[in-house]
This record gives structure tokens, sequence and C-alpha cells, in this order.
């Protein structure tokens, strides 16, 4: 699988937190002492040495060292090219010489192979000079994924989280589907979305979404009015793609805001901007939570106001499950979509410990893969995330600047406890 369809949720070197596999930048052999690139040019001019010395005077193959070079300038570095094509000229020599003279390939074969080496080592110039520049690009794409999904700890906050992003653009890795959690004074905050859309348009809608939920999450006490500043988030935001002139000004959102609260630790708080049904994934099965009642953030002007704010159950041994329409709608060749109810409750039923969230995320990722063969039409997300035994929640870190005044809000030491506002190494 290449590194587009992986959970980006980790950088380069990390480990992927639904996998267990380690991230792997991909870099381009350009030296050989590094790898085994020199081998096939190697190789190839060694044969043709051999099949020379071994064949009849009126077969000669040594001019074919003309390829040496050229296999060079696409596996190894210029420097390296160069080394080959200097080799294959001295090869030349050394084996034409060893004919009589009426069987030489000359001076002409000479030139031919000397102008192969020259255009070899132009080619391998022109081909590291693309690769530095895709290699950057991906610096900038991984850069973007981190920014717009961060790297999230499995176990944070009171709660246990996984997730994984298959960007229907490879070359892109990022598009429109967002996820995060934001703890705070007065709960952990959930949001999973999908930004209308694609492109760098819809990459910038949802970074402006994710970076109003980090800030109201966390200081806003009542999950609606953390609601409303995203409403108002994309509202800005398409104004301000209109003024600015971009052709992106009519973005929309769907998306899911949750809120796992102390206070009612068996129960979840949900607002649904005409997303996709979160689902409540356990031993005793699947169930779907609330469905889309409310219309996407951003069109809100629709309807008069918000979707309504549901409490429903979620048990301790249940995990709560979020896709995007990537999910639901990817379709087989016969174009039928992927059902993720029945693929998931078959799981569980065969084996409860697979609504664990790493687990249960992997399933939906293998699942929706097989489904569709691996070609995705749209940005696919899956996050789970399930409320953590208070015995097994976070260790104690530094608390941030802003809680000596959230401590002094109603509520806070009823068992909440210290642990929502502490301090990550991503800045909370």
């Amino acid at each position: 699988m290449d590194a587009a369809r992986r959970c980006v949720t980790g950088e380069a070197g990390d480990s992927d937190p639904v996998t267990g596999t380690r991230y792997q930048r991909w870099r381009p052999p350009r030296i050989c002492g590094r790898g085994y690139a020199w081998l096939l040019p190697s190789l190839t001019l060694v044969g043709i040495a051999l099949l020379d010395f071994n064949t009849g005077a009126q077969y000669r193959f040594v001019s074919w060292v003309v390829l040496v070079p050229g296999i060079a300038s696409a596996v190894c570095g210029v420097w390296t090219t160069a080394g080959f094509a200097v080799l294959s000229l001295v090869t030349y020599v050394l084996v034409d010489n060893a004919w009589p003279d009426q069987y030489r390939a000359g001076l002409p074969d000479f030139l031919l192979v000397a102008l192969g080496g020259v255009l070899a080592v132009f080619a391998a110039v022109v081909r590291t000079r693309r690769e530095r520049r895709v290699l950057h690009m991906q610096d900038i794409a991984e850069t973007t994924v981190r920014a717009v999904l961060r790297p999230l700890p499995r176990r944070w906050a009171g709660v246990e989280q996984a997730g994984v992003y298959l960007a229907a653009d490879v070359e892109a890795q990022v598009g429109g589907d967002f996820y995060d959690i934001q703890p705070g004074p007065y709960g952990t905050r959930v949001l999973v979305g999908d930004v209308q859309g694609k492109g760098l348009g819809a990459v910038e809608a949802a970074a402006a979404l994710l970076g109003s939920f980090r800030e109201a999450g966390y200081f806003e006490e009542d999950l609606r009015t953390v609601a409303e500043h995203l409403e108002t988030r994309i509202v800005r935001h398409r104004m301000h793609t209109a003024v600015v002139g971009s052709q992106d000004g009519e973005r929309f959102a769907t998306a899911v805001l949750a809120a796992f609260s102390r206070e009612a630790p068996g129960m979840v708080d949900i607002i649904n901007f005409g997303h996709e049904a979160p689902l409540a994934v356990g031993p005793g099965g699947v169930r779907e939570l609330p469905c889309g009642d409310g219309v996407p953030l951003g069109l809100s002007d629709l309807t008069g106001g918000l979707p309504p704010t549901h409490r429903v159950p979620l048990g301790p041994d249940e995990t709560l499950l979020l896709v995007t329409d990537g999910v639901t709608e990817a379709r087989d060749r016969k174009g039928e979509f992927y059902d993720v109810v029945r693929d998931v409750g078959e799981a569980v039923a065969a084996d409860p410990a697979c609504a664990e969230p790493g687990r249960l995320v992997r399933r939906v990722r293998d699942g929706v893969l097989r489904h569709s063969r691996g070609q995705l039409a749209d940005d696919t997300t899956a996050f789970a995330v399930r409320r953590l035994p208070e015995d097994e929640e976070c260790p104690g870190l530094p608390l941030l600047p802003a809680a000596a005044e959230a401590q002094r809000l109603p509520g806070w030491g009823r068992g909440w406890g210290a642990w929502g506002v502490r301090k990550t190494s991503e800045g909370g």
C-alpha cells in the first residue's frame, strides 16, 4: 500500500497507530553506494564484454556497451553515471583492440559510445533535479497532512482512538476529510467531517474548521456553542474566498460533532451536520446512532438554525465509529456499495475484540480497499474512539497555562480531573 493510503496521523519514521508499521519516506536510489542500483549496469557491462569475446568475429557486440550509461542514468546518480560512461569507453577500447584489425569496430562505434555516455550523464542530471523537486513537493504534502490531520496519541484525554485516512488523490495525499480530538475542562470533543469538493480549496476549508474546533472545543462549555463557532467559521471562510476571487466560494461540509463528558459516563452528545450516521460498535453488535438530521455546515441559513443535540447511550465496551461517504459510497465492479454495517457486524460477531478502535478502523480500511479493489473515487476516512476506564486514563502532565482559570469554572472538580487540559507534544 503506498504512502498516500496509509493512516496519516504519523510522520516519516513514526509507527502507524493502526498497523504498527513504520513510516518510510520513499527516496530514489540516487547514490549507488547506498544500495544495489549499480548492479544492473555493472552486470550489463560484464555480460556484453563476455558475449563479445565468446562469439565469432562476424558477430561483434562490444558497441552495445552504449546501453550501460543509459541504464545507469535511470537508476544511479550523476557521478556514478559519469563513471559508467567512462568505464564503458575503456571497456570498448580494451575489448575492441583484443580483436585483429580487420574485425575491429573502430572509431565510429567509439564515438557512438562516447556520445551515448554524454547523453546519459545529461539525462541523469535532468532526472535527479526532477526527483529533488518531487521530494520537495512530498515534503510540502507531508507538512500539510500533519497540519490538517495532526498526530494524535492512541490514548489521550480519557479516550482511546484510531483513525485511518485514504486519499483518493495519491499524489496530493490529503483532501477534504478531517478528524480531530480536543480535550478541555468540559469534556473531550471529537470532530469528523468531509468538505464538499476536492483540491486545495477543500484542504483550506478543512484546516479552517479544525482550527476553529481546536479553540472552541477547549474553551466553550456548551457543545452547541462549539457548533455555532464551526458554522460561523465556514461562512467566514466562504466570504473570504469570494472576496479574494477564488472559485471555491461555495464550500460546505458535512460533519459529526461529539462530546464525551465525565458527568455522563454512559452517554455521548452528538450533533450531526448531514453526515453519515455514527455507529456504536460493541460485543453486542452494531447500531446506528442519530443520522444526519441537520444540514451541512455552511448551509444553516437554509433551515434557520443548527441541528439538534442528541444525547445517546454508549456503553463502556462500545466504540463510536465515524466514517465519511468515501466508505459508504465505495463501489465494487458491479456498482454495489460497501456495506460497512454488515461487514463490521460480521467481524464483531466472529470476534468481539474487533470492536477495539485500532482493529475496527483496520477492518473498515481493508474492507473498503477489498470492495473497491483499491480504486477509490473519494477520500475515505474511518475514525473510532472509545472511552477509557477511569483507572486507565492518561498519566499526569503539566497543566496548560489557561487551566488555572478553567479550574474555577463550575463543575471542574466533579470527576473530570485535570487530565482534560493536559499539555501534549502537539500543544493540546
